[in-house]
C-alpha cells in the first residue's frame, strides 16, 4: 500500500513589489486607480515633494526618517507607491520612479544633498497635474518652508489639483506669513490640508503622514476605519474644519 499523502496546496503569499516592477505597477494603476480608492484595502499612489533648498538641510534626515511611517501605516491594508520630487539649486526639480518600499525611497533621499535656490513649488503642482492625467494620483505631500513664486499662479495650479481630485497636504516648516498664506491658499483649493512641520513633534507629524497614506489608499472611509486620532484630525481638515 502507497503511503504517499496528497499534497497539500501551499499557502501563496504575495511577493513584495520591487522597485524595478515599476511598470507593471502603474499598468495596474490606470485601470484600478483612476478614482480614490473606497476601501482600505486598495492602491494608492502619493507624491512626497521636498524643498531641498538650503535652508531645508537641518530636517531632511527628519524627512527621511518620517517617510517610512507612510508604508508602515498602509501595511497589509493596502499598497502604497510613492514617487519623490525634489528642487534645488537654479531650475533644478527631479522626479523619482514610483517606489513601493521604505527603503528604496530613503535611499533616494538620503542621496540628496541641498543646495541654494529659489522655491519651484509651481514645477512641483504642474509635476503632479501631468502625472494624474497618466494615472490617477491620490494625494500629494508637500514639505517646505518658504514660497518666493507667484501665488496666483500656484492658486490656479493648486486649482486644477483639486478639480482633478489630488489634494495637496501642506506641511510647514518655520513660521513664515507669507509662505503660510500661500500654502494655506495650497491646501484649500486643491482640497487638501495644512499643517506646521514641527521637528519637536516628529510623533505628532509622523502620524499625519501616515494619514496621509491611508487617505491615498483607502479614502475618508479608510482614516474613520481605522480611527485614530490623527485620522480623526485629517478628517477634520478635509472637511474644512481645521486651520
Amino acid at each position: 500500500m502507497s503511503d504517499k499523502k496528497q499534497p497539500v496546496p501551499a499557502r501563496v503569499n504575495p511577493a513584495p513589489v520591487k522597485p524595478q516592477s515599476n511598470a507593471g505597477e502603474i499598468e495596474t494603476f490606470v485601470r484600478q486607480a483612476r478614482t480614490l480608492a473606497a476601501s482600505a484595502t486598495g492602491s494608492g499612489r502619493l507624491i512626497l515633494s521636498l524643498d531641498a533648498t538650503m535652508s531645508r538641510q537641518p530636517t531632511w534626515d527628519l524627512a527621511c526618517e518620517l517617510q517610512g511611517q507612510m508604508f508602515d501605516a498602509v501595511g497589509k491594508a493596502g499598497t502604497l507607491s510613492v514617487q519623490l520630487v525634489y528642487f534645488r539649486g537654479l531650475g533644478e526639480c527631479r522626479s523619482s520612479a514610483f517606489v513601493t518600499d521604505t527603503n528604496a525611497l530613503k535611499q533616494l533621499m538620503t542621496r540628496i544633498e541641498c543646495r541654494s535656490g529659489n522655491t519651484q513649488i509651481g514645477k512641483v503642482l504642474a509635476h503632479a497635474l501631468k502625472q494624474t492625467a497618466k494615472a490617477k494620483v491620490n494625494a500629494l505631500v508637500y514639505i517646505g518652508d518658504a514660497m518666493e513664486e507667484n501665488i496666483d499662479d500656484l492658486a490656479e495650479k493648486a486649482g486644477s489639483l483639486g478639480l482633478h481630485g489630488v489634494p495637496v497636504f501642506v506641511f510647514q516648516e518655520g513660521h513664515d506669513s507669507g509662505a503660510e498664506k500661500a500654502f494655506k491658499e495650497i491646501a484649500r483649493l486643491s482640497k487638501g490640508a495644512w499643517f506646521r512641520f514641527d521637528r519637536r513633534a516628529a510623533a505628532t507629524l509622523a502620524g499625519l503622514l501616515s494619514a496621509v497614506a491611508v487617505f491615498a489608499t483607502g479614502g475618508l472611509k479608510a482614516l474613520e476605519a481605522r480611527g485614530r486620532p490623527e485620522d480623526r484630525l485629517m478628517i477634520e481638515h478635509l472637511r474644512g474644519g481645521g486651520d
